[in-house]
């Protein structure tokens, strides 16, 4: 069974804050971010939470999931 895409980048980052993951503080930051600002991502910090859901192991962020 495959994991459903995270629908929003809010989701994404609380799924990965509630894990059982170890973050640098800076990681920490940027997800804390996306956990409660709605402002559209860049290109690099979508690109950087798509490497922290793929090393959690978790499912990616749906498309045009904002």
């Amino acid at each position: 069974m495959t994991e459903q895409p995270f629908p929003n980048q809010r989701a994404a980052a609380l799924a990965l804050l509630n894990g059982d993951n170890r973050f640098t503080r800076k990681a920490g930051q940027f997800l804390g971010q996306l956990a409660v600002d709605a402002t559209p991502m860049s290109e690099a910090q979508a690109n950087w939470l798509a490497k922290l859901l793929e090393r959690a192991g978790m499912p990616p962020l749906a498309s045009g999931g904002a």
